[in-house]
């Protein structure tokens, strides 16, 4: 029973080496490297926060074809992710390309993180800031008058 528990145990931990096993790599090394390479750029569709490379998703799977595919027809690198660009758009690419419609991507962190600094500098500014003096009552005063005209200098 223990080792049915530990042989269950060590192939759930070794199950994502298993990812790629239905992957048929290229037979030659050096095109099998840049579509490896290629693959590690291009993020998977349904994961999202993974490349096609690590995701273990029918459609990484897909696309891993394809650009095997593509490298192995000639392709260059520049080639073949203009290729998987056209048909998913430039968010296929873990790097998008700086541009008017990437903007966004680009810059909307860096906007935020600034309004961000902004509202904390100028929350902390405010309670930084004195509190304005109250003005004494009439009573205040008075005794105030009285504490120096009982003064004996």
């Amino acid at each position: 029973m223990i080792r049915l528990l530990f042989t269950f145990v060590f192939l759930s931990l070794a199950m994502p080496a298993f990812a790629f096993e239905n992957d048929a790599p290229l037979s030659d090394p050096e095109l099998e490297a840049r579509a490896v390479a290629l693959a590690k750029e291009l993020r998977c569709l349904v994961c999202q926060n993974q490349s096609i490379m690590e995701s273990d998703a029918d459609l990484a799977k897909d696309l891993r074809l394809v650009v095997r595919e593509q490298v192995a027809a000639g392709a260059s690198d520049d080639d073949v992710r203009e290729y998987v660009v056209a048909r998913y758009g430039d968010f296929v690419l873990l790097r998008p390309p700086f541009k008017p419609k990437t903007w966004v991507l680009w810059l909307g962190p860096l906007v935020i993180a600034g309004i961000g600094v902004w509202g904390l500098v100028r929350s902390l500014r405010r309670r930084a800031a004195p509190a304005a003096p109250a003005g004494l009552s009439d009573d205040e005063r008075a005794r105030v008058q009285r504490l120096l005209d009982d003064d004996p200098r």
